[in-house]
């Protein structure tokens, strides 16, 4: 079978993601090129992915909407990688369509790519953070570009008490962000890119572990570390409220979905319900990308019409305070 990422696939069958290459800072004391400063950095994202999701919801919640730029890209990435298409999907992969990037007119992310590194030849990856002055990538790191809107935004953020990151939970907090992604953010695609039995059985396993793990800790508290929302709160959810759509099905990570489980599940709801997240999520998106761009998983690229999920009733986990 034709592997979906063939430099990121070991020959065991395992998914060996491959490493983020543009990790620059954004300062606040100029000892980087790279200033903070309003309205000089765009955003490029998929409501599709997991990893920009988690970048959109920290521009959302801090208050960076007007001083950060985003431009969203096609679900449907096909051979030619990320493209920025009519919306409505109506254009066929391949044909003729005017740019919908604002900033660049770029139509197609690896473009900006490019830009950055002529010779940069790995797979083209969002989220993308853009120096709109240097006409480059300052960074495609998640983890790196969640942490800049954390703290080096502030003077331009609405939200400037918003702190996802506390310094009295550091350590703590980096290994429970660790563990997550080892085994459940990055876990769904160690099972859903496996090309081997014995790898998928392995990382699909793994993945239950840690929800077992999450379902007994989030029985206790509300949130990861009691009443206070942070970084790894937001890192699990972007997997959690995929689950159900397309990791436990597309992925084969079908041991159980996030409805069996009793605090997965009114954890997830309270999540998504908290002010301005339900904007974030798209599932169109979230379906069309995963099961129209898999084809090596998917070949026939049928979108499945379910699961129906309300993720809008009571949870009572309020409680749990």
């Amino acid at each position: 079978m034709k592997a979906q990422f063939p430099t990121e696939q070991a020959e065991s069958g395992e998914f060996q993601r491959q490493e983020d290459v543009f990790r620059e800072w954004i300062t606040i004391d100029g000892s980087t090129p790279y200033a903070a400063a309003k309205d000089r950095y765009h955003l490029y994202v998929s409501l599709a992915c997991p990893w920009a999701s988690r970048t959109v919801i920290f521009r959302k919640l801090k208050g960076l909407e007007g001083a950060i730029g985003m431009t969203v890209v096609d679900p449907i990435r096909d051979e030619e990688g990320w493209a920025f298409r009519d919306p409505s999907g109506k254009i066929q992969p391949g044909a003729p369509f005017e740019s919908t990037d604002p900033v660049n007119g770029f139509q197609f992310l690896s473009e900006a790519y490019k830009a950055t590194d002529p010779h940069f030849d790995e797979r083209v990856t969002v989220p993308v953070l853009w120096d709109k002055e240097t006409k480059r990538i300052v960074n495609n790191c998640e983890d790196d570009i969640c942490r800049m809107f954390n703290d080096v935004f502030n003077d331009f953020a609405e939200n400037k008490d918003v702190d996802f990151f506390p310094k009295d939970i550091a350590a703590e907090h980096a290994k429970l962000s660790a563990f997550l992604h080892d085994n459940v953010n990055n876990g769904v695609y160690r099972a859903g890119f496996a090309t081997r039995q014995r790898p998928y059985e392995m990382a699909c396993r793994r993945v239950f572990e840690a929800l077992d793990e999450l379902e007994w800790r989030l029985s206790k508290s509300r949130y990861l570390f009691g009443s206070c929302i942070v970084e790894a709160d937001w890192r699990l959810f972007c997997t959690l409220v995929r689950f159900d759509s397309v990791y436990y099905g597309h992925f084969k990570c079908n041991l159980r979905r996030i409805i069996d489980y009793r605090n997965l599940q009114g954890y997830l709801m309270d999540l998504y319900q908290h002010p301005g997240i339900a904007d974030t999520v798209n599932f169109d998106h979230i379906k069309r990308h995963y099961y129209m761009t898999h084809t090596e998983i998917n070949p026939t690229r049928i979108v499945p019409i379910g699961p129906l999920l309300d993720l809008t009733k009571p949870h009572g986990r309020e409680k749990l305070e």
